[in-house]
């Protein structure tokens, strides 16, 4: 396995929960707001101090310093500040990956997918939420683009994404996951996970209450009793979605 949990536990945040996971896996992170979701990614990147055993690569967690540390896992915050003076490739550079072949190009790539070729050069305070967003997205798809990348924990990486550029992040990570890195996201949108998560771990005060298959975790009596809002199922064009009743 490449992540196990054992009794992980933060105080006040996240109740006891043990749990296992693989090689070129996707997990989803749902739940309210105030359900755990941030401290559990924060833990899992050992930026968070937890109770309980988290055992990365076969190494305790704790074991790890942070240069190696962060050529084996890459880390997306939900909220981080922008450096004002500083230009977006400037910034790009202080992930660059260490070893492997075409290095600059991947990021070309990623900067073309994600619409940033013409903003490379843009200092950081003169972005938009959404182009900020696509930079930090960026920076940590190529730091874990290096031969030793494993574990992308990203923390509500859709924000301020429109359809067009969610669609580029769908496929960039799928990809990547087809090719054995292993992603634990959290997130607010219940249909992306239903059609896009592998495993979705349904969170709530705190507590892991549920998870599994997608299909088996986003139930209409689950999720109404998770949110307090009806939900139901309907089936359009050959495709499940999940919708509320007010």
């Amino acid at each position: 396995m490449l992540l196990e949990c054992e009794d992980v536990a933060v105080a006040q945040r996240l109740a006891p929960f043990s749990a296992s996971v693989g090689k070129g896996e996707l997990i989803h992170l749902l739940g309210p707001n105030g359900a755990g979701k941030s401290s559990l990614l924060a833990a899992l990147a050992g930026l968070l101090e937890a109770q309980g055993q988290i055992v990365f690569a076969g190494r305790p967690l704790a074991d790890w310093r942070g240069y190696a540390l962060a050529r084996h896992r890459a880390y997306l915050a939900q909220q981080q500040l922008a450096v004002a003076s500083m230009p977006v490739w400037h910034y790009l550079q202080m992930h660059q990956p260490v070893g492997g072949e075409s290095s600059e190009q991947i990021l070309l790539t990623l900067c073309e997918d994600f619409q940033l070729a013409d903003k490379l050069a843009r200092s950081l305070s003169h972005l938009s939420g959404g182009e900020w967003q696509r930079v930090r997205l960026v920076a940590v798809l190529w730091q874990i683009a290096q031969p030793d990348g494993r574990l992308l924990l990203l923390d509500e990486p859709l924000t301020g994404l429109d359809l067009a550029q969610q669609a580029a992040f769908d496929r960039c990570l799928n990809a990547k996951i087809a090719a054995g890195l292993t992603v634990i996201m959290s997130g607010h949108d219940i249909n992306h996970s239903l059609h896009h998560a592998q495993q979705v771990w349904l969170l709530k005060e705190g507590v892991l209450l549920k998870r599994g298959a997608a299909a088996e975790v986003l139930q209409p009596e689950i999720l109404t009793k998770v949110y307090q809002v009806p939900f139901r199922k309907i089936e359009t064009e050959g495709r499940s979605l999940l919708t509320t009743l007010f």
